[in-house]
């Protein structure tokens, strides 16, 4: 039950406070019955002086976790009695455990809503006992800790030296999963300036208000608002209000319906009040107040505006003041404002970067369908001088789901997983789907679609790419499962590509789909895999080059239902080098799956071992949910190789000793991967027995060493890549793969809208086969 912004939310009881329920069933019961009725917010009173209530943020907190929907409040905390940082932990903690349903409202311990502790009450609880004034003044100080304390995208401590409280370096966070609006309980003229200057909102009492009180404090907060440079519509105005219903009016909000509606009319179109707080423990008060007020109170108020009401959120002076020069902000599309993330947003640093690279675009946008993404690309269109990057999971380890100042088009929200036909096991999947989840709804019908080797990596990149991953060798890469693809297309249709629809499209997207466009679901023919072996293997590698030697020999040899990768790092000073290999075996009988591990396990001296029978599922859902936090620009080199030669293995071992190489892996590819012909995908490199990925420090070292190699090399795969020199295409894709893909480049994208993924740069009159 939401209205616009002028009259913003018609809002759901307070007082909830029956103390004849010590479990506090009483309150739940009245918040639930709010929920169900379409109510956005219940509020509870603040006297901790009175015993025989429950302790407000206790039961907030009761209250939260026993609702789904309904937002939680106090109507107002008596912030002398609780310290303001840690009050801001505890705000940002519960508004996370209840899904960003937390909204925090102060006051001084006076009691301008008609509620609150007082001062003798603060005192007598061990408070401080200030004058009006200094109370206004702490308030103050304790607004500006609690910002700063749910503001956990700054990485310093927070410190404050005020007259009331001081910090001396705390760590922010944890981060809120919604911006935490500061309301402010106030009447005096200093509390209501308070207001203007720092809160999000006034809350205030009809009942305890004199004529005309209403209309001066908006008039005292509306120009404190204005001298500190901020809009005053950023500031909602609470009102609790409290009646009773009746047959004949008798005074305000005593009568019918009808007459509430002509009592709050005029509070709300020329008085500013935007929330309405209905002050009742009554069921029946507040049923009444749900279906037979709101609606007829909204409507009158909406004949009454002279404009329509803004779309998406209104963001205050501090947020506007962080955006980055270049963007039409306010040209945004109604459909893409409400979700979008700028670099003022509570959501920002959740969204910056991505898992290794640290960005600081300029906004995200987060469109939930492909009618929403075409508006995405039109927007990025009319920004041709910025950077656009594409992300799904923004695991990749090229890094350019992210970039500085420019434009991220986030599918995180497309994340469905539908079986289309159990017969053909025929899936459809959102590209901002995670392997893991993507795993986990497969595994009841003892299906699986080969991945990564990680479950937290995002559908769309790695299903564009390639998909190299634990399954390969018997089941081939993710793409060689793709059916069928619906993509926006840099001019914004959508199209459904296939092998017979759009067949060079479909051809392209198996590779080198970043370069076409953005796909927004996919349509993969899985395979029936039951329970796999899974192992974990730590060797010491004494001798790294005759280590390497082994494996490649081990693991080329294996049957096509083994696959193993293998991870190293240079060795520590004075100590051999250790090794991890990561293996999977498509079988869930133990005596294979040993016996297959076997000559891996020979290969040199072991200091851990774990072998599993688990579901395919399992090993995918051990990534963590966390979200993606990366530093820096990472530095990383691909290349493919068909076998492990001794002079292969001597060159590696030399990168591994040279100290500028921190992570080091290869992939076995090969099996089923190479029955596909070459010409068949984009994704060419068929042939190679390995992918070798390399991951440095130094820039200019790690692309010195790693050239030197280039003699073992026979092309590599683009989403371990992050050299952006032009010659990288020509080593990712075979001369005739790269010549048919710049001509379908010229056809598909003439613009290069899609640039900042190792750009494939159109080819002028291109066409397209269908």
């Amino acid at each position: 039950m939401t209205a616009g912004e002028r009259t913003d939310e018609l809002r759901s009881p307070a007082r909830v406070r029956d103390p004849r329920h010590p479990t506090g069933d009483g309150a739940v019961t009245l918040a639930r019955l709010s929920e169900r009725l379409g109510y956005d917010l219940v509020t509870f009173p603040d006297e901790p002086d009175q015993p025989a209530f429950h302790d407000t943020w206790t039961l907030m907190s009761w209250v939260a976790g026993r609702t789904e929907r309904i937002h939680i409040a106090a109507n107002v905390l008596s912030v002398p009695l609780r310290q303001p940082a840690v009050l801001g932990r505890a705000a940002a903690s519960l508004d996370l455990l209840c899904g960003g349903r937390f909204d925090l409202a102060l006051g001084t311990g006076a009691p301008p809503t008609g509620d609150g502790a007082g001062p003798d009450a603060v005192a007598a609880m061990g408070g401080p006992r200030l004058s009006p004034g200094a109370a206004v003044d702490a308030l103050g100080e304790a607004v500006d800790i609690v910002r700063g304390m749910l503001d956990a995208g700054e990485d310093t401590p927070l410190r404050f030296d005020g007259e009331h409280y001081r910090l001396t370096g705390v760590e922010r966070g944890p981060l809120p999963r919604h911006r935490v609006p500061i309301w402010l309980g106030a009447r005096e003229p200093g509390a209501l300036r308070l207001v203007g200057r720092k809160a999000d909102g006034w809350v205030v009492t009809a009942g305890q208000l004199r004529p005309g009180e209403l209309r001066d404090g908006n008039k005292i907060i509306d120009e404190a608002a204005a001298g500190a440079g901020r809009d005053p519509a950023e500031i909602r105005r609470l009102l609790n209000i409290a009646g009773t219903f009746a047959g004949r009016r008798s005074g305000f909000l005593q009568g019918p319906p009808g007459a509430w509606v002509d009592d709050l009319l005029p509070l709300a179109v020329e008085e500013g009040a935007g929330t309405f707080v209905l002050v009742s423990d009554d069921p029946a008060t507040i049923e009444r107040f749900a279906r037979e007020v709101v609606p007829a109170l909204r409507a009158a108020v909406d004949r009454e505006l002279p404009a329509p009401l803004a779309a998406g959120p209104v963001r205050g002076a501090a947020v506007r003041a962080r955006r980055r020069a270049g963007i039409d902000y306010d040209g945004l599309p109604r459909s893409l404002a409400g979700t979008a993330v700028e670099p003022g947003d509570v959501d920002f640093p959740r969204v910056r970067s991505n898992y290794l690279r640290g960005g600081s675009p300029g906004i995200v946008l987060r469109p939930g369908s492909a009618a929403e993404v075409a508006e995405a690309l039109a927007f990025a269109r009319r920004h041709p001088d910025l950077p656009m990057g594409v992300r799904s999971g923004g695991h990749g380890v090229s890094g350019r789901s992210t970039n500085d100042g420019g434009i991220v088009v986030d599918l995180g929200a497309l994340d469905t997983v539908e079986v289309l036909d159990e017969a053909t096991r025929r899936v459809r999947i959102g590209p901002g789907a995670r392997w893991k989840q993507v795993a986990a709804a497969l595994e009841p019908y003892g299906w699986a679609l080969t991945s990564g080797d990680y479950g937290g990596v995002g559908v769309g990149g790695l299903a564009t790419a390639g998909g190299i991953g634990f399954l390969g060798r018997k089941h081939g890469l993710t793409i060689d499962h793709l059916r069928a693809v619906e993509m926006v297309l840099a001019d914004g249709s959508v199209v459904r590509a296939s092998a017979t629809e759009h067949p060079d499209l479909f051809w392209a997207v198996r590779g080198a789909g970043a370069n076409f466009g953005v796909v927004t679901a996919f349509e993969f023919e899985v395979d029936e895999v039951g329970e796999v072996g899974w192992a974990r293997l730590g060797f010491v590698a004494s001798d790294i080059a005759g280590f390497l030697r082994g494996f490649g020999e081990a693991a080329s040899t294996a049957p096509r239902d083994t696959t193993a990768f293998l991870v190293m790092g240079p060795p520590r000073r004075g100590q051999p080098a250790v090794a991890q290999l990561y293996g999977m075996v498509d079988s869930g009988d133990p005596d294979t799956v040993v016996d297959q591990l076997q000559p891996f396990a020979r290969l040199a001296p072991m200091f851990q071992q774990q072998v599993v029978i688990a579901p395919y599922a399992a090993v995918m859902g051990m990534a963590p949910d966390a979200e993606h936090q990366g530093r820096g620009e990472p530095l990383s080199r691909s290349a493919f190789v068909r076998e492990i030669t001794p002079e292969f293995a001597a060159a590696a071992q030399r990168l591994l000793l040279s100290g500028v190489v921190y992570f080091f892996q290869l992939r076995t590819v090969g099996g089923a991967i190479a029955d596909v012909d070459p010409d068949e995908t984009a994704y060419a490199h068929r042939d190679a027995g390995f992918s070798v990925v390399a991951m440095g420090v130094d820039r200019e070292r790690l692309d010195r060493l790693w050239d030197g190699m280039g003699e073992h090399f026979d092309g590599l795969y683009l989403s371990f890549e992050t050299d952006q020199r032009p010659e990288r295409l020509g080593d990712a894709f075979p001369p005739r793969t790269l010549r048919r893909l710049r001509e379908l480049k010229g056809y598909y994208d003439p613009d290069n809208v899609f640039r900042d993924n190792f750009n494939i740069r159109p080819l002028a009159g291109g066409e397209a086969k269908s």
